[in-house]
């Protein structure tokens, strides 16, 4: 009897890993998602803030928006989002009224991140939707390419300490 090949998180967390080196060769900031349903990747897309001067054009933000379009519905309930690094407050809330099933994440965000770094959205008894989370997928390597990405910067500007999130 043969059984389907089913991909891991590290699968789809690399997958996410490379969306997240698309944004960095963007001059993005390297944050990656891929939403998921029954195995089958639905969409995938980086941060676009720079390149489209979208405050709103987040990773999460834009493959909510993508798969949505596909499959024809605002409620995700059968998604499972990859996405490089702990979602921030805006994206969080787009996760849960998305009513998303799970969500896969590499890196916290000790600055921004709003599903257990600094606020804990997803755990919020008052809205009437939460979701599983598994955090620390592939984290080395999702916290590697932020790094990266800001010490080019760093030497790039000249800056020592950058506004917006880092890791």
């Amino acid at each position: 009897m043969s059984y389907p090949a089913h991909k891991s998180d590290e699968d789809f967390m690399r997958m996410a890993l490379a969306e997240a080196e698309k944004a960095a060769a963007s001059d993005e900031t390297p944050v990656g998602a891929v939403l998921v349903i029954d195995d089958k990747v639905i969409a995938s897309a980086h941060n676009m803030r720079e390149t489209w001067q979208d405050p709103t054009a987040h990773a999460e933000v834009l493959v909510v928006r993508e798969a949505s379009a596909r499959s024809g519905t605002w409620r995700l309930q059968d998604a499972v989002l990859y996405v490089t690094l702990e979602p921030c407050l805006m994206c969080a809330g787009a996760l849960v009224l998305a009513r998303i099933n799970r969500l896969v994440y590499g890196c916290r965000d000790p600055k921004a991140g709003a599903l257990g770094s600094v606020y804990d959205v997803v755990r919020d008894g008052r809205l009437n939707h939460t979701f599983r989370i598994t955090p620390g997928i592939l984290e080395t390597e999702c916290r590697a390419v932020l790094q990266g990405f800001f010490e080019k910067l760093r030497k790039k500007e000249g800056h020592r300490s950058l506004s917006g999130s880092e890791v």
